[in-house]
């Protein structure tokens, strides 16, 4: 006779920028629903997140999101077996909206309340697609907000080995589209400009900093973007292509190397791509082109497990949850890193 264990279900929430979003996941790996609320339309207009109205947008959505997804998962309130939210890092006062409501929730249908790292969301959202990476491997995290490299030697053994000094890879391609009138949020646009570029005609200097080690620093590349537009006012705009993809080359070619060189020094066969920045298509090209040179593996998320989503949330709580890690309706969120 097979002990077969009884699922375990977790409503993850996650509002640390600017999506809403809520999603119910099975043992960790099997998404029963996922629903984001974007806020794209509402920061567009001004180049870039605002957070007073991040934080307003998240209190107008955080209900019905939430609503949402759990029927949408076919299951009721009462089933929930814990909710794990966003606790940091992220705008302060976007997490709290869903921080709060989880904690309200949570006390409410008296399960337990789980506080995740966003950072440690992103890196388990590999584990909610087919043949994820056996442990250790390294990890890459690009978003808006954040770019470090990982050594992931569980779910919850997560060491930091290097990372920006200044802007994120996200941040620096929202950056640069803002310069070039190309609107937010920059990634996706500069991202599908590129295809129509030739990345040799500019080319943008490597910002490797040390190459030895695995931290960045792209603000001087956006630098080089700003003084370029600047030397040819009257026709960068025929060039923007050229430029766009010039500019995404240089960038995905340093973070492409140095996850690699982190492998190789940790010893790993395999690479995790995850956050916003994951789903460009410049960046998995890269990495598997320069990964499979090396004989190793690369693992990164489908598009819509690259941004910021509540699976990801869901899934880090069930190993949170699994490890004795639990929150307390004391806990309060957090802006930056721990």
């Amino acid at each position: 006779m097979v002990f077969v264990a009884d699922p375990m279900y977790i409503l993850g929430i996650e509002t640390s920028c600017d999506e809403t979003a809520a999603a119910v996941v099975q043992n960790g790996t099997d998404i029963l629903s996922s629903m984001v609320s974007s806020q794209v339309e509402v920061h567009h207009r001004y180049g870039g997140v605002v957070p007073e109205l991040a934080s307003r947008k998240h209190i107008e959505a955080i209900v019905p999101v939430v609503t949402e997804a759990i029927n949408d998962s076919g299951l009721e309130a009462k089933q929930i077996d814990a909710i794990a939210a966003t606790r940091g890092p992220g705008l302060v006062g976007a997490l709290l909206v869903g921080y709060s409501f989880a904690k309200a929730y949570a006390y409410t249908i008296g399960v337990p309340l789980i506080g995740v790292n966003h950072l440690e969301g992103h890196i388990n959202s590999v584990f909610l697609e087919p043949g994820p990476p056996p442990f250790p491997f390294v990890a890459l995290l690009a978003s808006g907000g954040h770019t470090g490299i990982y050594h992931v030697t569980s779910h919850t053994a997560i060491e930091l080995m290097g990372q920006t000094r200044d802007d994120a890879a996200g941040e620096a391609f929202d950056k640069v589209s803002k310069l070039l009138g190309l609107g937010y949020p920059g990634g996706s646009v500069i991202d599908k400009l590129s295809k129509e570029g030739n990345p040799t005609k500019i080319a943008f200097t490597r910002p490797y900093l040390n190459k030895s080690d695995f931290d960045f620093s792209f603000s001087g590349i956006k630098t080089a973007v700003s003084l370029y537009v600047g030397r040819h006012p009257s026709d960068y705009k025929n060039r923007v292509a050229d430029i766009a993809a010039g500019f995404q080359e240089a960038v995905v070619e340093v973070l492409a190397y140095k996850v690699i060189n982190a492998a190789r020094k940790k010893g790993c066969e395999h690479i995790a791509v995850v956050g916003g920045v994951a789903a460009n298509s410049g960046l998995r090209h890269q990495v598997r082109l320069q990964a499979e040179r090396q004989g190793l593996e690369v693992h990164i998320p489908s598009i819509q497990l690259c941004g910021d989503n509540a699976a990801m949330i869901a899934a880090a709580g069930y190993h949170y949850l699994n490890a004795g890690i639990r929150g307390k309706l004391s806990d309060d969120v957090f802006s930056k890193s721990k």
